[in-house]
Parts: C-alpha cells; sequence; structure tokens
C-alpha cells in the first residue's frame, strides 16, 4: 500500500487494488498514466531551473539585481499543505520571524502525517483589510490520512512576474520596489502580494536564493 501511495496514486485507486477490484491491465494502465504526469513536470521544473540558473549567473557576474531580469510566467496551479498566521504589517522583520516558526512546525507536522514535499516551499500573503495573513505552504501531491493538523488547500494558477533575488529574506524590500517598477513600466497592473519561493538555502544569509512571483494583469 505504501508504495502505491508513494506512486502517486489516490486513495481510492489503492483502495481498489488492494480489493482486487482493478485488473492488471486497468492498474497498467494508471501507472503509465502517473509517469506520464510525473515526466511532464520533471520537464517543466527542468525549463524552469535553466531559467533559475541563468538569472543566478547574470545577478552573480553583476553583483546586484536589475528589474531586467523579471520574466512574466504563467504559474500552474498547486496543492499546497500550509500553516497561517497574521502579523500587523508587510515589513520583513515583522514577517520573518513569523514564517520561519510557521515552516518548522509544519515540517514537523507533515512528517508526523506521512506527508512528503512535492516542490519548493511557497510564502504568499492577503490582506483582505487590516493586518497581513501570512501563508507558509509547501507543496504536495496527495492528500494525507487521516485529517491533519494543517490545512491542504489549492492555490489558483496565476499570470506573474517573476524575480529570482539572492540574499537574506530581512533585505527583499529592493527586489520587491524593482518588481513593483517593472510591472508599472510595462503594461501590468498588480494583482497581489509577491509570493516567495524558496529556491536554495533558506538559512544561508547572502547565500540564500528566492524567486519573488508577484500576480499581474495586463492592462
Amino acid at each position: 500500500m505504501i508504495a502505491l501511495k508513494e506512486f502517486g496514486l489516490t486513495l481510492d485507486q489503492v483502495g481498489a487494488v488492494l480489493d482486487g477490484a482493478l485488473e492488471a491491465g486497468e492498474l497498467r494502465g494508471m501507472l503509465w498514466l502517473r509517469r506520464a504526469e510525473l515526466e511532464s513536470a520533471m520537464a517543466a521544473d527542468a525549463a524552469r531551473m535553466a531559467q533559475v540558473e541563468a538569472r543566478l549567473r547574470m545577478i552573480e557576474s553583476e553583483g546586484q539585481m536589475s528589474s531586467d531580469d523579471v520574466v512574466v510566467e504563467r504559474i500552474p496551479a498547486m496543492r499546497v499543505a500550509e500553516l497561517t498566521a497574521v502579523v500587523e504589517s508587510f515589513e520583513p522583520q515583522l514577517v520573518t520571524p513569523v514564517i520561519t516558526s510557521l515552516y518548522e512546525e509544519l515540517w514537523s507536522r507533515m512528517q508526523a502525517a506521512g506527508l512528503r514535499a512535492s516542490g519548493a516551499a511557497v510564502a504568499y500573503y492577503e490582506k483582505p483589510e487590516g493586518p497581513v495573513t501570512v501563508h507558509a505552504s509547501i507543496p504536495v501531491d496527495s492528500e494525507p490520512a487521516p485529517v491533519p493538523d494543517f490545512s491542504v488547500v489549492d492555490p489558483p494558477e496565476v499570470e506573474a512576474a517573476t524575480l529570482v533575488r539572492k540574499g537574506p529574506a530581512e533585505q527583499v524590500i529592493p527586489s520587491v520596489q524593482a518588481l513593483a517598477r517593472w510591472i508599472d513600466t510595462n503594461g501590468c497592473t498588480s494583482t497581489g502580494f509577491a509570493r516567495e519561493v524558496t529556491l536554495s538555502c533558506p538559512h544561508c544569509g547572502d547565500h540564500a536564493v528566492t524567486e519573488l512571483q508577484e500576480p499581474v494583469a495586463r492592462r
């Protein structure tokens, strides 16, 4: 059963296999479909990684961030496990300790639920009115069982202006401002706070690498 779940089959599909309700041909077809899905996801991830590596080389050679590095991408919908908290404002000094604590707790709870990450951690934010709601989320490709002590939600697909940055989270504001300037001068309108995708070494200070993904709409 564990092996079948790790293949990415749903609980209903695993149950059908264990109950003998599926013939060998049907199981083979399910696994071929899952294989195709994984190959497609790997190809997309490889393409994105190539873009990230190219922009990192540019940043490192120039020693600074430029708004010329902004790329507009279609960010697909995803399923994430997450914990949330509320902070008074979108200031790095307030957000960083809260988001760090949330991720530590989320990792612990996911491990207890036997749930594995399927992608890089994504922090995103909401401010309907008043204080900011902080979401510490990690992509997953299955539902935990039994019901976990964290949320599993499906952030929708968005078009986003993206910018890869290097450095500690506390120094994110210049990159956020560079992204905002690019959006303002390139025929787009921001539709929300930027997501922050952890690409490498979140606790490495100056060597930490994140990608800002700010949802946009075309004017």
